[in-house]
């Protein structure tokens, strides 16, 4: 992918983001809701995959018809919020593999902290696409993508819901070769660390957490 930020514009997505921004959004229907973009979004970060041809017999003729090229790539998560995520892509994409990176941020540092790891083998031979609703100050999602790479990933990308200014720069300092995917740039983060406007927390919001 050529860009470090693509948001992507489109209607659908914008429309279906500004219902689950709402407070009165129900759980079901925000889980709904992010499902249903995560395909869409899936669309954009997939866009530039590795294709070749294989011989198929349509009824009519034979043809060289493309298919995707090389090992099937990695869909990893980060916990908790990334599932909403991934479920909505594993549908698009049932054959990926799957990888969890536990992570949660320290109220007090806003810093990254781990608890979990578990990501397919060889991934220095797959795509691997990191997902998080999320982008925020930016420190969870750069530690998850240390991470990746010390597995061994070489082509990453990163996919999220939302995205403020402060992460975005954050993952181009530490991270400029993995382009991120995402519905929309909001403003700012407050003082807590969460993005503004936003749609408050997304684990929080899926779950029926508080």
């Amino acid at each position: 992918m050529r860009n470090h930020l693509t948001v992507v514009d489109h209607p659908l997505v914008q429309h279906k983001l500004t219902i689950m921004r709402k407070t009165d959004t129900s759980t079901s229907v925000f889980r709904q809701l992010l499902k249903e973009i995560s395909q869409l979004l899936a669309y954009e970060v997939t866009r530039e995959l590795p294709m070749t041809t294989t011989r198929i017999n349509t009824p009519m003729q034979e043809m060289d018809a493309p298919t995707l090229d090389g090992r099937k790539l990695a869909l990893v998560s980060i916990l908790r919020a990334g599932n909403g995520l991934l479920d909505g892509m594993l549908d698009l994409i049932p054959s990926a593999r799957v990888g969890f990176v536990g992570l949660y941020r320290d109220e007090e540092t806003l810093k990254p902290v781990q608890y979990y790891f578990k990501v397919p083998t060889e991934l220095n031979d797959r795509l691997a696409i990191a997902v998080d609703p999320m982008l925020a100050t930016g420190n969870s999602s750069a530690a998850a993508i240390d991470m990746l790479k010390e597995a061994g990933a070489t082509n990453i990308r990163f996919l999220c819901l939302l995205a403020a200014p402060e992460g975005v720069a954050r993952m181009k300092e530490a991270h400029p070769d993995v382009p991120i995917v995402t519905a929309a740039l909001d403003e700012r983060l407050n003082e807590k660390g969460y993005i503004m406007p936003g749609l408050g927390d997304a684990g929080d919001r899926m779950f029926g957490t508080k």
